[in-house]
């Protein structure tokens, strides 16, 4: 099993090729989840808008270079660092 540094490195190998994959968002390394609940197992994860079936060339590996990944179906959403106007 990879510790956290070699995972950050090997995330940081393939992050640009991750986003560029139709629907990827973020790419980070966490603990992965199954069943809505953290495992005690590292990951790279992979967020993206919507999962879908997609074609072959398209779909996160299982395994990148012997670390698990995880794909994330989430929504961010920008915030103005404007304060918003009353009145």
């Amino acid at each position: 099993m990879k510790n956290i540094d070699e995972i950050r490195h090997i995330k940081a190998e393939v992050e640009a090729e991750l986003l560029k994959l139709p629907g990827v968002t973020a790419v980070d390394v966490g603990r992965k989840i199954v069943d809505g609940k953290k495992t005690d197992v590292l990951a790279i994860r992979v967020y993206v808008k919507e999962k879908r079936d997609v074609p072959e060339e398209e779909v996160v590996p299982k395994q990148i270079q012997g670390v698990p990944t995880d794909v994330i179906e989430r929504h961010f959403v920008l915030h103005s660092s404007e304060p918003e106007e009353s009145g």
